[in-house]
């Protein structure tokens, strides 16, 4: 039965569960029989690797969990030898959210995982973590955890407690050779020759280096944002360097945890007093870690001011009391920039940048692991349909042409947001500006005329009178400057002003304007409205680029195991390079669907077809489609679901077209082409011209 098919495709939702188990903190050299991890070299099944990821983040595993779905051979390089377990990254947006909930579950463990959303739903801005509260801020509104718009909420869930189920969904997938080559790094890429690139590792085994070289057909760099692959094809960054210097320190301390735990929950504390000032993120509540992030300003300062004990000095300033059991575990130091690199593709389309090696942002708003996963899921298909043959590698070209844009939009959104986190200590009298410009006089200026360790002394001594604003005596209603103060605090965080944690009409709502889609020049706006750096709801939208619009459905079947809700996501499959047609139930939109399934049977891919029927359809419908769809049998016949207190607009009403139009959806979810009402009576032609453009075949 044509049902069939669809839960063929919907073979992504049976979660794999690994039979072996791998330490995802310690990858030496080690076998299993389903996974293997190896400081060895790629086993030599082929003399070129489809492709070869460098870099084993969140990014380069997601890309290599995503292509080995899509059947495509790969392996991941990766020069640490073990795995950090510095925090870093922690909250997980809509769109990534939906990716996860694509690949065996992932989301829901991740949502099981989580800290309870109460215990991070708020910014808290004070003098101390025992002290006065200056103000809060609830990111997190009612149509977030309704499932409206998406079929996903965001969540939070620290990057390397990610990485550690990612490795485990890589192990999941039964692969075999050397898939994950740690202690590995690439040194060298020769790409002389067009069929593929030559990269050469490097690693030390049995205390002496030794090189190799591999062969691939793509290369990917997910090396993160001081990339040796970005750096060693020449492609350059723009945009805004040194934006800050921070030291970030990972700690833990239950007794701090219980204490948030009971008296003042949240996911940032931003602390500013009279001898610190610094940032808390509360990466698990309960289980006591958290991240401390400071100010660093370099030569006057160095990393052994933030020693062990140093830190755990500052950690007591900033608490506001001495706590009885922190455990100081990792420092680092690192700088805050917001660039994007100049290309994303170069070397005949062989050599790709994903994740933080394309694009650097600030923190604010979380767009950095973000935007590289969904860098990922655009190019998963795309290197899918050309190393299976479908697509010429000019495909992948029109990576850059999509996920380019997004970058820089996102970076000025994250320049934008974290311009509004320094409104708040401006506010308060202490402007980062003026802190970063009296370090630059010292270290550029007439500071040089001095000694370093007089350097260091003016340079203190200027920033405690700066952090005298934050007195008591000063910062308080009698006061007339300290009451003038606050009530600019009070307007910022009523206005929405201050730093924002979620913004759904970028999460949801990006849109690419050209690359692999078909503009329909019916209405579609041309650009892109610029972010406004404050949360915008995200409205539906079925123009060519956007994002499938989320919705409930069910399977018009008598069959028991099709009594369930679905998502219009769970059309599309992630374990095959599958389009979707959604049509309405039409003579000329199945004529389109009959055109659909020859022109993509012609260029050698799968194509789904599933025809919305009004929510008051019964069930037992799905045959109606047999006939007029005849021979073919990849469809589904589906019918909208009403949820209560939900807004009642029909699926075609929201998409803003009329029953009788048609719209193609690409393997990632994004729109390829529509058509908003009536269907062109040349179908065959018309399909045949969609594919091949898609396709990059023209």
């Amino acid at each position: 039965m044509a049902i069939s098919g669809f839960m063929k495709g919907l073979s992504c939702f049976h979660r794999a569960k690994p039979r072996t188990k791998i330490h995802p903190l310690h990858c030496f050299a080690r076998r299993s029989r389903e996974f293997s991890i190896s400081s060895s070299s790629i086993a030599d099944d082929d003399a070129v690797l489809p492709v070869l990821i460098v870099g084993a983040g969140p990014v380069g595993l997601v890309l290599s969990i995503l292509l080995k779905k899509l059947g495509v051979r790969c392996s991941v390089l990766e020069r640490r030898t073990e795995f950090s377990s510095h925090p870093q990254a922690h909250f997980i947006n809509n769109r990534s959210m939906e990716i996860f909930r694509k690949l065996d579950g992932l989301a829901e463990e991740i949502e099981k995982s989580q800290p309870a959303v109460d215990l991070w739903r708020k910014f808290i801005y004070c003098t101390s973590l025992t002290g006065r509260i200056l103000g809060s801020v609830d990111h997190m509104q009612p149509q977030d955890f309704e499932k409206v718009v998406s079929p996903t909420s965001v969540a939070h869930f620290s990057q390397y407690k990610l990485n550690r189920l990612l490795l485990k969904k890589l192990q999941s997938l039964s692969l075999l050779g050397n898939e994950l080559l740690i202690g590995h790094e690439c040194v060298a890429i020769d790409n002389t020759i067009d069929e593929y690139v030559t990269v050469t590792t490097s690693q030390i085994k049995d205390g002496k280096k030794k090189e190799e070289k591999i062969q691939c057909r793509v290369l990917v760099g997910a090396d993160g944002a001081g990339s040796r692959i970005r750096s060693l094809v020449g492609i350059e960054l723009s945009g805004e360097k040194d934006l800050q210097k921070l030291v970030s320190i990972h700690f833990r301390s239950r007794d701090l945890g219980d204490y948030l735990l009971k008296e003042r929950p949240g996911m940032l504390f931003f602390i500013f007093n009279t001898e610190a000032i610094g940032v808390l993120v509360a990466h698990d509540v309960k289980d006591g870690e958290f991240v401390l992030q400071m100010p660093f300003y370099p030569p006057q300062q160095n990393l052994d001011d933030f020693n062990s004990e140093n830190c755990k000095k500052l950690i007591f300033k900033l608490a506001g009391q001495e706590l009885s059991d922190v455990e100081v575990i990792d420092i680092k130091p690192w700088v805050m920039h917001a660039e994007v690199a100049e290309k994303f593709v170069c070397c005949n389309n062989r050599v790709i940048l994903v994740g933080d090696a394309a694009h650097r942002f600030p923190p604010a708003g979380g767009f950095g692991m973000n935007t590289g996963i969904q860098d990922a899921h655009n190019l998963a298909w795309k290197i899918a349909a050309f190393v299976k043959g479908i697509s010429p590698s000019s495909i992948l070209k029109t990576y850059e042409t999509e996920r380019r844009p997004t970058a820089l939009i996102n970076t000025e959104l994250s320049v934008k947001n974290f311009r509004a986190a320094m409104a708040v200590p401006a506010a308060i009298g202490l402007n980062p500006t003026v802190a970063n410009s009296v370090h630059q006089v010292i270290s550029a200026g007439f500071g040089t005329l001095f000694p370093s360790a007089l350097q260091k002394v003016m340079l203190d001594g200027i920033f405690s009178i700066g952090r005298a604003q934050t007195s008591e005596f000063l910062l308080n209603e009698n006061n007339p400057v300290g009451s003038s103060r606050l009530a600019k605090l009070r307007r910022i965080f009523e206005e929405g002003k201050s730093l924002q944690l979620q913004f759904p009409a970028e999460d949801l709502g990006f849109r690419y304007l050209e690359g692999a889609l078909i503009s329909d020049g019916n209405g579609a706006s041309t650009t892109v409205e610029p972010p406004s750096g404050r949360r915008r709801e995200y409205v539906p939208s079925a123009d060519p680029g956007s994002r499938l619009p989320h919705t409930y459905i069910r399977p018009l079947s008598n069959s028991p195991i099709n009594k369930v809700t679905l998502s219009t996501h769970d059309l599309i499959p992630v374990d095959k390079l599958e389009f979707l047609l959604i049509i309405g139930p039409h003579n000329e939109s199945y004529q389109l669907a009959r055109a659909a399934f020859s022109a993509a049977e012609g260029f050698g891919v799968s194509v789904k077809v599933c025809i919305v029927w009004p929510a008051d359809t019964n069930v037992g419908t799905e045959g109606k489609s047999e006939s007029p769809l005849s021979p073919w049998t990849n469809f589904i016949d589906v019918a909208e679901v009403k949820k209560l207190g939900t807004n009642l607009v029909s699926w075609w009403d929201m998409c803003e077209m009329s029953d009788d139009g048609a719209i193609l959806v690409r393997p990632d979810e994004h729109i390829a082409w529509r058509v908003k009402s009536g269907v062109d009576k040349d179908t065959i032609s018309e399909m045949r011209s969609i594919f091949s453009a898609v396709l990059s075949l023209q």
